[in-house]
């Protein structure tokens, strides 16, 4: 697994969102743009996460952020995860994992000692030139739009 760093540049790649529209991340140059990647919708933690960043959503964008998730679920389940929590951000249905693989986030994972291959926490922010500015990898759902503000 080959994570992007900071000072690598956004890979320019197009997926489909929670809707079945192609989104193109070559739209956000230009703009301040946070790209959050978690394992799967609906689940615990992952829910914690993308609710902190609605609730910060006024924070964040009042900063200058755009906001887009990600994850390998279908267009469906990302479009019921939005509608059910109210997400007034874009969640990409990366079920190709090209996205994914493109950032670097998929890879080896162990939970209660099992190892498996899976989508690693990850956050990206990026400027406004397409450069990654901050990789955070210990993300806290709890906490997450203080992280991206550089409050944490």
């Amino acid at each position: 697994m080959r994570t992007l760093k900071v000072g690598d540049k956004m890979p320019i790649i197009s997926q489909i969102d929670e809707s079945g529209n192609v989104v193109n991340l070559s739209d956000y140059l230009g703009k301040k743009l946070v790209v959050f990647f978690y394992p799967k919708a609906s689940t615990p933690t992952c829910t914690v996460e993308a609710c902190n960043l609605r609730d910060h959503y006024k924070m964040l964008k009042d900063s200058g952020y755009e906001i887009i998730g990600v994850s390998a679920d279908s267009p469906l389940r990302q479009s019921n995860f939005k509608k059910k929590h109210d997400f007034p951000y874009t969640l990409l249905a990366d079920e190709d994992k090209r996205v994914i693989n493109a950032f670097g986030v998929w890879g080896e994972k162990k939970f209660m000692g099992r190892t498996f291959d899976g989508i690693h926490r990850t956050t990206f922010v990026v400027n406004e030139k397409g450069i990654i500015e901050k990789v955070i990898v210990k993300v806290n759902s709890k906490d997450h739009a203080a992280q991206i503000i550089g409050n944490c």
